[in-house]
């Protein structure tokens, strides 16, 4: 199954949201997130162990909080895929990704049990998302009261996870 780049009327492209989708470069968003398994648990398995709690400026996240942000938004993206596809008419709530990260200990967790919990998440989020029909895809909803389609979503989360693995690989390295 494709998923095919939306159209800038199914998401806000005027925030940072189209960094997302401009990140992607395949043609397809569930390719680049089945390709994205292997590159991120490489990339963190490769990581130095010394660089799990580096921080490259005061207030910026960990490379293991990194991972544990990757997954939370994965998960609460989809959340909001899965009830724009199934017709949700309510806005679904924002959420403060900082106070998400501060709420929790990612720094505690081993590696592992964020890849474990990473791999999981984002194999769900393929199965969800082959789930989806065309008319599925294309629902509009609302999402933070933006206006955004589960194709968009699809994409951002593919993107959201090239960005911060750019970020990485540009200041933890």
């Amino acid at each position: 199954m494709k998923i095919f780049k939306p159209t800038q009327n199914e998401y806000n492209a005027q925030s940072q949201q189209n960094i997302y989708v401009q990140a992607v470069t395949s043609e397809n968003a569930l390719q680049t997130m089945a390709e994205n398994i292997s590159i991120v648990d490489n990339f963190f398995k490769s990581l130095p162990v010394e660089k799990y709690f580096y921080r490259y400026a005061e207030g910026k996240w960990t490379p293991l909080e990194v991972l544990g942000h990757l997954i939370d938004c994965e998960r609460i993206l989809a959340y909001r895929a899965m009830c724009i596809a199934r017709g949700e008419k309510q806005s679904l709530p924002g959420f403060e990704e900082a106070d998400y990260v501060n709420a929790t200990n990612f720094n505690k967790k081993s590696l592992r049990s964020l890849l474990l919990q990473y791999k999981a998440q984002r194999k769900s989020t393929i199965l969800l998302f082959k789930s989806f029909s065309q008319r599925e895809l294309s629902r509009i909803g609302l999402a933070n009261n933006w206006s955004i389609t589960p194709r968009a979503i699809a994409w951002i989360i593919a993107g959201h996870e090239l960005h911060h693995l750019n970020i990485l690989k540009e200041r933890y390295l």
